[in-house]
C-alpha cells in the first residue's frame, strides 16, 4: 500500500516518519509545497525548520511535485492530510483533479474553519458535495490525540484515536501506525474527536494564561475540569458521544496540551500572561497555535448552539477584544453559583 503525506509540517512529517518505519514496508511519501524544503530534507534528512535534530528514515520518500508524490496510486492507497484546517478546501480540489485519486482519506489537523466554524470533516463533504463528488466512495477518517511531534519523532510511546463511519478505513488506518509504541484506538465518533481537539487548544491557552499569572495548582485544577464540561456539552450538542470527552481526544489531549510546555496554545497563553501582545507573541512562535485561530469558532459555534462555555468566551475576549487578565479572572470567578453537573455552565 502506498501511504502519501500532504504537509510536511511538525506533525506530518512525524507521522510519516513513524509510518516509514512500520515493519509491513509501505511505500511512505512525504509531500511539502516547498520545493526548498523538500530539496533540503531529501539531501540532509533532516526537517531543518520543524525537527532539525531527528534524522528521517532513508524508506521515507520526500518530494515537492505532486505528480511524483501520486504516481502509480491506486484507489486503495491511503492519503493523509497534515495540513492545518485553511488548507482543507484546497487540498481537497487538489485531489479531485488526480486522474485516479485514493479513496482512503485521513486528516490530522485540529480546529473549526474560521469563517463558518465548520469541523474539518463538514469542510471536506462540502468541497466534495460542490464537485459532485460524494459518490465516488471516498472514505473519510480522523486521527487525533494526545501527541508532541517531537517525541512521536523520536519513537516515544503514543496512544491516539481513529474515528470513521468506515470499520474499513479504521483498519486501515491501524494497519499503518499501530505498531511499536504507537497504540491506534478506533471510534465511530468522528464529532466528538474533531471537537476534543479544537476545543482543548483554547482551553490551553487558558491553562497557559492562568499558570503565567501564579494563579496557582487549584485554580489549574479547576479551570481544566470546567473547560472539560464545556468540550463534552458542546460534543453532545452536536451530536458527539460524551464518552468521546473522557477519552484520548478529550481528556488525554487536553491535559497533554494545556499543561506541557511543548505545547504551541500554552506558549501563546503563559507569553500574554508575561504581558506581551498577541502579534508579538504569534510573531515569535514561529509556528501556528491552532487555539488563536479557532478560538472564535469555537464561541461561535457554541452562541449559534445556545451552549454557554464561559471559558472559551473569555479565551476570545482577551485575544479580540483586548480585555485586560485581571478582569478576566475576575468575571470568571465572580459568576453566579451553580450545582456541578455535565449541564451546568
Amino acid at each position: 500500500m502506498k501511504v502519501i503525506f500532504l504537509g510536511s509540517g511538525a506533525w506530518g512529517t512525524a507521522m510519516a516518519m513513524h509510518a516509514a518505519k512500520n515493519p509491513l514496508h509501505m511505500d511512505v511519501r512525504l509531500w511539502s509545497r516547498s520545493s526548498e524544503a523538500a530539496l533540503q530534507m531529501q539531501t540532509t534528512k533532516l526537517n531543518q525548520k520543524y525537527l532539525k535534530d531527528i534524522s528521517l528514515p532513508d524508506s521515507l520518500s520526500v518530494t515537492s511535485d505532486w505528480q511524483v508524490a501520486f504516481a502509480d496510486v491506486t484507489a486503495n492507497d491511503l492519503v493523509v492530510i497534515a495540513t492545518p484546517v485553511s488548507g482543507l478546501k484546497d487540498t481537497v480540489h487538489a485531489l479531485l483533479k488526480l486522474p485516479q485519486c485514493p479513496k482512503n482519506w485521513v486528516w490530522l489537523c485540529k480546529g473549526l474553519e474560521p469563517e463558518t466554524s465548520l469541523m474539518p470533516h463538514q469542510v471536506i463533504e462540502r468541497e466534495l458535495k460542490a464537485h459532485q463528488a460524494l459518490d465516488l466512495g471516498i472514505r473519510l477518517a480522523v486521527l487525533s490525540g494526545p501527541s508532541f511531534a517531537s517525541e512521536v519523532a523520536r519513537g516515544m510511546p503514543c496512544a491516539l484515536t481513529v474515528a470513521s463511519d468506515s470499520d474499513e478505513l479504521v483498519t486501515c488506518v491501524q494497519s499503518v501506525f499501530h505498531y511499536g509504541n504507537m497504540r491506534i484506538y478506533g471510534s465511530a465518533d468522528i464529532v466528538g474527536v474533531e471537537l476534543g481537539g479544537a476545543i482543548k487548544n483554547v482551553l490551553a491557552i487558558a491553562t497557559g494564561i492562568g499558570d503565567g499569572l501564579g494563579l496557582g495548582l487549584n485554580a489549574r485544577a479547576a479551570l481544566l475540569t470546567r473547560g472539560l464540561n464545556e468540550m463534552m456539552r458542546l460534543i453532545t450538542a452536536m451530536g458527539g458521544q460524551s464518552e468521546t470527552a473522557m477519552g484520548l481526544t478529550g481528556v488525554g489531549d487536553l491535559i497533554l496540551t494545556a499543561t506541557g510546555d511543548l505545547s504551541r496554545n500554552r506558549q501563546v497563553g503563559l507569553q500574554l500572561a508575561a504581558g506581551k501582545k498577541l502579534p508579538e507573541v504569534l510573531s515569535a512562535l514561529g509556528h501556528v497555535a491552532e487555539g488563536v485561530r479557532c478560538a472564535q469558532a469555537v464561541n461561535d459555534l457554541a452562541l449559534a448552539n445556545k451552549i454557554e462555555m464561559p471559558i472559551t468566551h473569555m479565551v476570545c475576549q482577551v485575544l479580540f477584544n483586548h480585555l485586560d487578565l485581571p478582569s478576566a479572572v475576575k468575571l470568571l470567578m465572580g459568576r453566579d453559583a451553580k450545582p456541578e453537573s455535565p449541564t451546568s455552565h
